[in-house]
C-alpha cells in the first residue's frame, strides 16, 4: 500500500469518526447539559463565588425618579367639578442599595442581609430644584387623620376645630422636597399633644434615606438553582398578616434584583414589593437585546391588579373582606397607617377607564407606565428594568368634615415612581463573555461536526484525484515501435534465411571469341 493510500485511508477513518462523535454528542445534548449544570453549580450565594459580590454590592446604577401632579383647579374640585392635573418631574436621585449585616445561616442554605437605601439627588438629570419647585397636592396627613375620626363622636368635631385654627385643607402646597423627605405637619402636631405615640413629620419617602427597616432572609440556591435569592422571610415573617386569605398572603419570589438561571419564556416569575405590601408576579412579554445581551422582557399582566370579578384570586386583597375596587387598583390602607392610600401604574395604565376618566390630564401608554424586566435567559441577570408605582388616595364625603360634602369619591394621584437600572459596560463585558463561553461549550459537538465535513470534502478530493491519475496511467500504457521503414531487399533475404539456406547463381560475362 502506497503513502498515498494510507492518507486517503486515515482521512476517512478520521472523518468517520468526527461525524459519528459529533452527531452522539449533539443527540444526547451532553455538552449543553454539562454547561447547565457547571451555571447551576456557579451561581450560588456564597463567599467567593462569581455572583456574591455583585449580590451583595450591586454595580449597575439605580436611578429613581418622581412625578408629581399638581392640582391647578383645586377650589372646582371641592365644588363638585372634575379635577384638573399636570405632571411635574421627574426630580430624579442615584440609589445606592447594598446589603449591610449580610451572614450566612442554615450551613449555607440561607443568608440574612438588611438592604437600606441611600438616595443622592441628581440635578442633570431632573427639571428642577426640589427645595425650590412646589407643588398642590391631596394633604394625605388631614385625610388620614379624617378618615381615622370618621363616625366619633367626639373626636371628629376636634379634629375639624384643629384643621380650622392650623389652616389645613384637603390640599396642601409644599414643596417637592417636603413632600418626599418629611416636614412638620401642624395638624399631626396638635394630635401629638393628646397622643404622644402620633408621629409629628409626614413625607412620602420619610425615614427611608439610609434606614435598615427590612430585613431579608434569602435561600442561597445550595439545595437548588430554582431557589436562587428567592426570599424566605421578610422582617422575620414567613408569611403576611394584612390579607384576607393565605394565597395573598404568601411570600413569593425575589426582591425583583436577581433571578434564578436558565430562565425559560412559559415561566411565571415572582417578586416580592415591601411597597406593594404583597408578592405580584410577572411573564414573558417578547424577546431583547440590551449592549449586544440577549434577554427575555417580563412584565406583569393585566390580572396581577385585576378585579375580583376579572380574577377571583385578587379576592384575598379586598378589604374588608368583599369591598373590592375595579380593576388596575389595589388599597393598602392596611399596612399604611390605615391611610386611605391606593396603589396603581402611573396614570392608571391598565386600569379600569373610569379612573382614566375621572381626572383630566391622565394619558396611560405602554412605553412610559409599563413596569417590566429585562432578564438574560442563561444567567438570569437583569439586564435592564423599570418599576413603575403611582401613589393614589381616595377622596370621599366623611361626614362631619364640611369641606367634603360636595365631593365625588375619587381616586386622586398624587406622585409616581419610576425605579430605573441600565446594566454597566463592565458588568455587560462580563456577562458577554460568559455567554460566549457557554455558547462554545454548548455547541462543540456542532464544532466537531463541522470539522468532520471539513475532512469529508478533503476525503472526497483525495479519492476523486487518486481516481482521475488511475485513469491517466491506464490511458498513456503502450507497446514499443520501430518507425524506420525496412527495406525491401532486406525483407526479402531476411524471410529467405527464415525458409533455410539459399545459393544464388549470379551471370558471368560472355567469353570472347
Amino acid at each position: 500500500m502506497t503513502r498515498r493510500s494510507c492518507a486517503i485511508y486515515a482521512t476517512g477513518i478520521v472523518c468517520a469518526l468526527l461525524l459519528v462523535v459529533g452527531i452522539a454528542l449533539l443527540v444526547a445534548q451532553v455538552f449543553p447539559a454539562l454547561m447547565q449544570n457547571i451555571l447551576k453549580k456557579e451561581i450560588i450565594l456564597k463567599e467567593g463565588s462569581r455572583v456574591f459580590d455583585s449580590w451583595k454590592n450591586p454595580p449597575p446604577p439605580v436611578y429613581m425618579q418622581y412625578f408629581f401632579f399638581n392640582v391647578t383647579n383645586p377650589e372646582e374640585f371641592l365644588a363638585g367639578k372634575k379635577p384638573v392635573v399636570t405632571q411635574v418631574g421627574p426630580y430624579t436621585y442615584r440609589e445606592y442599595r447594598p446589603k449591610v449585616n449580610v451572614t450566612f445561616v442554615e450551613n449555607g442554605k440561607k443568608v440574612s442581609a438588611f438592604i437600606p437605601k441611600t438616595f443622592i439627588f441628581r440635578p442633570d438629570l431632573s427639571v428642577g430644584n426640589p427645595e425650590d419647585d412646589f407643588v398642590t397636592t391631596v394633604n394625605i396627613p388631614a385625610i388620614a387623620v379624617m378618615n381615622k375620626v370618621e363616625g366619633s363622636f367626639w373626636m371628629t368635631p376636634l379634629v375639624a376645630g384643629m384643621m380650622r385654627s392650623n389652616g389645613a385643607g384637603i390640599f396642601m402646597t409644599r414643596s417637592v422636597h417636603e413632600i418626599l423627605w418629611g416636614f412638620k405637619d401642624p395638624l399631626l402636631s396638635s394630635l401629638q399633644r393628646m397622643k404622644p405615640e402620633i408621629e409629628e413629620y409626614f413625607g412620602l419617602m420619610y425615614m427611608k434615606n439610609g434606614s435598615l427597616d427590612d430585613q431579608f432572609v434569602f435561600l442561597t440556591g445550595e439545595d437548588s438553582y430554582m431557589d436562587y435569592t428567592r426570599i424566605d422571610s421578610w422582617n422575620g415573617k414567613s408569611q403576611l398578616s394584612w390579607w384576607t386569605s393565605s394565597e395573598s398572603n404568601m411570600i413569593n419570589g425575589t426582591d425583583g434584583s436577581t433571578f434564578h438561571p436558565l430562565l425559560k419564556k412559559d415561566e411565571c416569575l415572582y417578586i416580592f414589593s415591601s411597597d406593594l405590601c404583597r408578592s405580584i408576579h410577572v411573564t414573558f412579554l417578547k424577546d431583547v437585546e440590551v449592549k449586544g445581551i440577549p434577554a427575555y422582557r417580563f412584565a406583569p399582566p393585566r390580572d396581577v391588579l385585576a378585579s375580583s370579578a376579572e380574577n377571583p384570586a385578587n379576592a384575598g386583597f379586598c378589604l374588608p373582606a368583599g369591598n373590592c375596587l375595579g380593576t388596575g387598583v389595589l388599597k393598602v390602607s392596611i399596612c399604611r397607617k390605615d391611610a386611605p392610600v391606593v396603589i396603581s401604574f402611573p396614570h392608571f395604565y391598565m386600569a379600569d377607564e373610569k379612573y382614566v376618566k375621572a381626572i383630566e390630564g391622565m394619558s396611560p401608554n405602554q412605553e412610559d407606565h409599563e413596569t417590566y424586566l429585562d432578564l438574560n435567559p442563561t444567567t438570569g441577570i437583569p439586564v435592564r428594568a423599570s418599576k413603575r408605582a403611582q401613589i393614589n388616595i381616595i377622596l370621599k364625603r366623611i361626614t362631619g368634615f364640611s369641606t367634603t360634602k360636595l365631593l365625588n369619591t375619587t381616586i386622586f394621584p398624587v406622585m409616581f415612581l419610576n425605579e430605573s437600572v441600565v446594566i454597566d459596560d463592565a458588568s455587560a463585558a462580563k456577562v458577554k463573555k460568559l455567554l460566549l463561553v457557554s455558547t462554545l461549550v454548548s455547541n462543540f459537538p456542532l464544532l466537531i461536526i463541522g470539522l468532520g465535513v471539513v475532512m469529508l470534502v478533503i476525503f472526497i478530493v483525495l479519492i476523486v484525484r487518486a481516481q482521475k491519475k488511475t485513469i491517466a496511467k491506464d490511458d498513456t500504457a503502450y507497446t514499443p515501435v520501430s518507425y524506420k521503414q525496412e527495406d525491401p531487399t532486406e525483407t526479402d533475404q531476411n524471410e529467405s534465411i527464415k525458409n533455410g539456406s539459399h545459393i544464388t547463381m549470379s551471370s558471368l560475362p560472355a567469353e570472347k571469341s
